[in-house]
């Protein structure tokens, strides 16, 4: 018996055929765990081989199982307690470990009610297995060698173990998670990897590879839109089967601030443990969850765009946090952040050589690798313009894709005139190229619903009249705006950037002459010192943990056209939220404090959103004309107006918490509410409104 001939599949051109190869002894497990286990597969739609089904009849089996196994994602390997008395599946095996270590086959195995350490030591059944193969092939020992060898790093990987779990439970973690990396996998878009082959060999040959032993630290450093989330993501496609375990953190700099650090370490253990649920209550007890979970696995970590200390000291704070051979790669901004955390080695992502870049414009010009004949001239322009940087190159050929031969004349000589111009108007030229009410939807995302999704904010910008199912497709057209499969709408921070500074050029200096206050210190100032003016349209305010600021009646006195306003506090630790651990005494949510009355709110609010508004009802004189959205937590309300009002826009009242909330006025004339919502309102004994009115809203 020979082994096995081997494959030079490479990885980064890689077609799987099968989404699933399963490697089993099939008189233990066929007709029970298996079955269960294939069935499962196929319902969520996942390709999968399995031999008796698979193989053709008169095909040799050993040159079938090669071609199978190699044009396979996952192999999931059962191992029984007669699975080494089997040659074949120990060819099988060897195979499999090759292809692991080759073309990034994941392999998940399962101990089939077998002792692990019996397998990684060939104890037990394994001991005999292996004794009766050494017998039969003392000729050629080294095939024995070998399949001990691919056994032992099979063994080795994290996996699940049936003894004392229930099989149904565990069959559903390995459907979940093989479903979960095929279907919610990073994102892949091959004309975004132009110019990226020789980064991605340079990091493999030069700070990632297996040969280098050790724990490694890799920053990726460059401006914002310079390709290294890019970079990264490729890096982990191609790899990350290699390791044990694995997981990409994206867009840390901002889950931060949303989410908190103790959300990533969830985050982080979740999806290496492949355990939904993780007891994590502060950053310190997050730390020592990770480095004593971690220190034994070979583990591959991608931390995408950190912008502070304090994230890679929560999420992999030292080179002992992991076992021997992880690899940890850390995107950002800030070389100097990279030094002081003492990463072993930096890569700095630089601008695209010219071909590359005329390369990578044309897929967003042109939809093709290069361009038009009659549109070579004026596409070389506009790359030497955009000096090598992705984003700009992509977003330049996105607003110029369709257009006519005067209209790319037009755009290249408004850019001439502006040579001198840093990034972000580079990045304006898109922008520019909007209609008024395109502007104004990318600003407001930009400003205020960034991270948001699109459905449920589909009320509100109708409201605003952006026709956001026409204008939201021509901003992710081109390339200013993404959603994600989570229907979330997200703008790369370079557009962001760009969009902000757009609004600080309204009024550089008067604060209160700008269409829209977001920063924190900027709207305390306007506020306090009521200088806020007509031009004002929206303002949102997250106000810290044990933070109380005080404003006056007469606050919003002159933003007479505020048709949003968004005033929160900083969200607790997820424990505090959902009652497994209590409050400290001390501890307070921030809030807006007023004096005994509100003087005025805007009759434009189409969106207001105030988490603990204190006072005991709304300024008498504010019309809910135009309301669409009314969200009220914890508030101090005990009746929201008396009377008819016109509610003709009202789509949902919020009013959860609400302590002294006693009365639901009339609701008669609010024809299109679609929700009603007052939970723990325990004080509320009188609604206007019959049991068959609130059926659908409550």
């Amino acid at each position: 018996m020979a082994p096995l001939p081997s494959s030079s599949s490479s990885s980064s051109s890689k077609r799987w055929k099968f989404d699933v190869f399963l490697s089993f002894k099939g008189e233990d497990t066929r007709k029970t765990f298996i079955d269960h286990l294939y069935t499962g597969l196929k319902q969520k739609g996942i390709s999968v081989f399995k031999d008796d089904e698979k193989l053709k009849q008169g095909t040799f089996i050993a040159l079938e199982l090669l071609k199978v196994i190699e044009e396979s994602k996952f192999a999931v390997v059962i191992l029984s307690k007669d699975y080494a008395s089997s040659t074949w599946c120990l060819i099988e095996l060897t195979k499999i470990v090759e292809c692991m270590e080759m073309t990034g086959l994941v392999v998940l195995p399962v101990f089939h009610y077998v002792d692990p350490s019996d397998v990684r030591n060939h104890r037990g059944n394994f001991g005999k297995a292996f004794s009766k193969h050494e017998e039969r092939f003392k000729d050629n020992i080294g095939y024995v060698q070998t399949w001990k060898a691919a056994l032992t790093k099979v063994a080795n990987l994290a996996g699940w173990d049936l003894k004392d779990k229930h099989e149904s439970i565990i069959i559903q973690k390995i459907i979940g998670r093989i479903f979960s990396e095929l279907y919610h996998k990073l994102p892949y878009v091959f004309e975004d990897l132009v110019g990226m082959d020789s980064c991605v060999e340079k990091m493999l040959d030069s700070y990632i590879g297996e040969g280098l032993g050790g724990v490694h630290f890799v920053g990726i450093c460059g401006m914002g839109g310079m390709g290294k989330t890019t970079l990264a993501l490729e890096i982990y496609r191609r790899i990350s089967g290699n390791f044990e375990a694995r997981s990409f953190i994206a867009n840390i700099r901002e889950e931060t601030k949303n989410q908190g650090l103790v959300s990533l370490q969830k985050q982080l253990l979740s999806k290496i443990l492949m355990e939904s649920e993780i007891n994590i209550w502060d950053v310190c007890v997050g730390i020592n969850v990770i480095r004593n979970t971690l220190n034994n696995k070979k583990v591959f970590i991608i931390l995408d765009d950190v912008d502070g200390e304090d994230q890679l000291e929560a999420l992999a704070g030292k080179h002992d946090w992991f076992g021997p051979g992880s690899r940890i790669i850390v995107t950002s901004r800030d070389n100097h952040l990279l030094i002081r955390c003492g990463v072993d080695y930096i890569y700095t992502v630089n601008e695209l050589n010219d071909d590359d870049a005329l390369q990578l414009f044309s897929w967003r010009a042109f939809h093709k690798p290069h361009p038009e004949e009659n549109y070579v001239k004026l596409s070389k322009e506009f790359v030497n313009y955009a000096k090598g940087l992705p984003l700009a190159l992509k977003v330049l050929g996105s607003s110029l894709f369709a257009k006519r031969k005067n209209e790319w004349k037009s755009a290249l000589d408004k850019l001439n005139k502006e040579s001198n111009r840093n990034i972000l108007d580079i990045l304006q030229i898109s922008f520019d190229g909007l209609a008024n009410t395109q502007k104004g939807l990318f600003l407001d995302i930009a400003c205020f619903f960034k991270g948001e999704n699109i459905d449920c904010l589909r009320d509100i910008l109708e409201s605003f009249c952006y026709y956001p199912d026409y204008n939201i497709s021509v901003l992710k057209d081109k390339s200013l705006i993404t959603i994600d499969d989570h229907r979330t709408l997200w703008m790369h921070d370079l557009l962001q950037d760009m969009s902000q500074e757009i609004v600080h050029r309204e009024s550089p200096k008067e604060l209160g002459g700008r269409s829209r206050l977001w920063i924190y210190d900027d709207v305390i100032h306007v506020l306090k010192n009521n200088i806020g003016t007509e031009v004002v349209e929206g303002i949102m305010l997250n106000i810290p943990i044990q933070k109380v600021e005080h404003l006056s009646a007469e606050a919003f006195s002159k933003m007479k056209n505020l048709r949003l306003l968004k005033i929160s506090s900083e969200k607790l630790p997820e424990d505090f939220i959902n009652g497994t651990m209590q409050l400290p005494k001390d501890l307070i949510r921030g809030k807006v404090q007023l004096p005994q009355s509100l003087n005025y709110l805007s009759n434009e609010l189409c969106l207001l959103e105030w988490h603990g508004y204190h006072l005991k009802c709304l300024p008498t004189n504010f019309q809910l004309n135009k309301l669409v959205e009314l969200r009220m937590h914890c508030s101090g309300i005990k009746q929201l107006w008396n009377g008819n009002m016109n509610l003709g826009e009202l789509r949902l009242i919020d009013l959860s918490d609400s302590q002294n909330l006693i009365e639901i006025p009339d609701l008669s004339g609010a024809l299109r509410l679609k929700q009603l919502i007052f939970r723990h309102c325990t004080r509320l004994y009188k609604i206007h409104a019959s049991i068959e009115d609130l059926k659908q809203l409550i």
